[in-house]
């Protein structure tokens, strides 16, 4: 079984930076990737950004690309996501997940955090 636990998200006026961060218990997760999602009121769940195992491969979808960096510590269970040039838009409550692939389908993840809110006020 594997736990995830988010944290870091908060309130920031646009253009301000936000780092989430999402620790994971169990012994798979340096071997799994890892993806965030987000889901703001009245919409689905949307991909962000994933990563493979290594950490060397990341992915994004492309409202985020340019903003927002997916990295990850193996060493600490640990993945983060670097949030800079915030826009209202950004608004939601995101989600780590831990996966197959790191790609932007919800079905390849099989455990997913509780969720952390943010909130971009303009």
């Amino acid at each position: 079984q594997v736990h995830l636990v988010e944290s870091g998200g908060g309130l920031v006026q646009a253009g301000g930076s936000l780092r989430l961060s999402c620790v994971a218990s169990g012994r798979t997760f340096s071997s799994r990737a890892m993806g965030w999602f987000r889901q703001a009121p009245g919409k689905e769940r949307e991909f962000v950004a994933a990563v493979d195992w290594t950490g060397v491969s990341a992915y994004y979808e492309d409202s985020v690309k340019g903003r927002f960096t997916i990295s990850r510590d193996n060493a600490k269970n640990t993945v983060y996501l670097q949030m800079n040039s915030l826009k209202p838009e950004d608004t939601a409550v995101y989600y780590c997940a831990l996966g197959s692939r790191p790609i932007n389908l919800a079905d390849v993840y099989d455990y997913w955090g509780q969720g952390t809110q943010v909130t971009v006020s303009s």
